[in-house]
């Protein structure tokens, strides 16, 4: 039983990892939709820069398991959107306005895999749970 608890233990912690991390995604990916049309504060300024979330793999020694963590957030480098929109008070000496890299089609189908995720997660804990209630209504048999 010591060796089924242990397993029971892991399971429900690497799901859990991949809760936090998920979560961690879909606060990034929020944000990038909430800023997918905002401009620069100054004439000629940089825009909202899209973040791209990374995950690493991490040891967690007391159970030993391996555990998924949301890692450093990086700014994704490519070319912001302009558009020539002289009256834009955000505009360059041109005319042309820098809008986000941000695309907001690619973001929410990045949410909805990140939800998937979750929601696979969410589904390890419940089954886990119930492997472990059937086990206690075994031992009380």
């Amino acid at each position: 039983m010591a060796n089924d608890s242990s397993d029971f233990a892991r399971s429900m912690a690497i799901a859990t990892s991949g809760l936090r991390a998920q979560a961690g995604r879909m606060r990034v990916i929020s944000e990038n939709i909430a800023n997918a049309d905002s401009t620069s504060q100054s004439a000629g300024g940089d825009p909202y820069r899209r973040k791209v979330p990374t995950f690493s793999a991490a040891l967690d020694r007391t159970l030993d398991a391996q555990v998924v963590t949301l890692g450093r957030i990086k700014p994704d480098q490519s070319a912001f959107r302009v558009k020539y929109e002289p009256s834009n008070p955000a505009a360059d000496a041109s005319g042309n306005v820098k809008y986000p890299n941000v695309n907001s089609v690619v973001e929410m189908t990045d949410m909805r895999d990140a939800q998937r995720s979750y929601e696979a997660n969410v589904n390890i804990i419940s089954a886990t749970r119930r492997m472990i209630q059937r086990t206690l209504d075994i031992l009380k048999s």
